[in-house]
């Protein structure tokens, strides 16, 4: 339907894609934590073809990049009709997102949903070579 004097856009709908983007750590001389959930994660189991459901876990202190927040939405949505057991997919994001912006320090924790009577959570982690968590500090 055309207006006089409008212009039309038409929606393009975004789609899943392994392309993470990043971007330039604005305070790369402060270790800090970035702590992002992704609660809508799915996945195919491998033996049945039954979807799986996971909420994705991802903290990380970032070095000199970080990872841009809309392209991981599209990173993770790209699972979604692919085969994976739990251990393979979770370990195969952590070495993904590490690849992309090799931050000092990343957990991920994939967090599954019931199947078959039971849970299953995955963490796994990376660490930069030499580098050391600061100390925790308890304030009174």
């Amino acid at each position: 339907m055309a207006l006089a004097g409008s212009c039309i856009l038409q929606w393009m709908p975004t789609k899943p894609s392994k392309n993470l983007e990043i971007f330039d750590n604005p305070a790369p001389q402060r270790d800090y934590t970035i702590r992002i959930d992704v609660p809508e994660f799915t996945c195919l189991c491998p033996k049945t073809g039954q979807p799986d459901f996971a909420t994705f876990k991802i903290e990380y202190v970032p070095d000199n990049h970080c990872i841009e927040l809309k392209s991981l939405k599209l990173y993770m949505w790209s699972f979604r009709d692919e085969g994976a057991f739990h251990e393979a997919v979770t370990n195969k994001i952590l070495t993904d997102l590490v690849k992309a912006c090799e931050p000092r320090f990343m957990r991920v924790s994939g967090i599954f949903n019931v199947r078959g009577g039971i849970y299953t959570t995955v963490v796994v982690e990376h660490r930069k070579p030499g580098w050391q968590a600061p100390a925790h500090i308890t304030l009174p």
